[in-house]
């Protein structure tokens, strides 16, 4: 059996590939954690672009946390987005959603602080930002995360995706100025599926993920 990515890091350097020419001063990559980083950082290595991350959970169906009933997005307002496909059929309102969301902020609270420590974050507002998963599914949580980054004003925004279902794209598109997805299967059954390796992301591997970048955006800064 054949697949379109060999792992993680594969899809970002297949990803790097297929983005137009990206200016070090003026764009920065903007990733989904856990699983986005590993993927975010090759097209960072490639381009010698800052890293940064949006702060997002799934709001998962209980007893079925695989289905996404939306998710909810950290910032100075948290943003929750329903997922109106799943809404309809689940017994669930907006407002019950909602509080699930809110449930969800102390661990993105606690990510974040073990995420960032001593890293400076880059400033977004009038940049070009590169929003960056491993795939998608349902499409809720990246939703969340271009509706949560409209609201800091940056230049535009490319959605840079490994893989996902032909359906969600239109979707993104609403929110992003370009969209990139490389593997769009008809028949799609899960992220997973288009890789040969996809082990979960471990919270060091993110933390490292971050320390290179900024390092090598440090060492770029040096050398000017």
């Amino acid at each position: 059996m054949t697949f379109p990515f060999r792992d993680r890091r594969d899809a970002g350097r297949k990803l790097a590939d297929a983005l137009p020419a990206l200016d070090p001063e003026n764009t920065v990559v903007v990733a989904l954690p856990r699983g986005g980083v590993s993927v975010a950082e090759e097209i960072c290595r490639r381009f010698h672009l800052p890293l940064d991350l949006v702060f997002v959970r799934k709001i998962g169906m209980p007893h079925q946390p695989e289905v996404a009933l939306g998710a909810v997005v950290d910032g100075d307002a948290p943003e929750v987005i329903v997922n109106p496909r799943i809404l309809e059929y689940s017994g669930f309102t907006e407002d019950d959603i909602a509080e699930m969301g809110r449930q969800l902020l102390p661990e993105i609270e606690r990510r974040k602080m073990l995420y960032l420590q001593g890293i400076r974050r880059p400033t977004l507002r009038a940049k070009t930002v590169v929003v960056v998963d491993d795939g998608v599914a349902t499409g809720a949580t990246l939703r969340a995360s271009l509706t949560a980054l409209r609201r800091v004003k940056p230049k535009g925004i490319i959605v840079a995706l490994p893989t996902a279902p032909p359906e969600t794209l239109p979707m993104m598109a609403e929110l992003a100025d370009e969209v990139i997805c490389l593997d769009r299967p008809r028949a799609f059954r899960a992220v997973g599926a288009a890789y040969a390796s996809f082990p979960q992301t471990q919270d060091a591997e993110v933390i490292a993920a971050l320390q290179r970048c900024a390092q090598w955006n440090n060492d770029r800064d040096a050398d000017q």
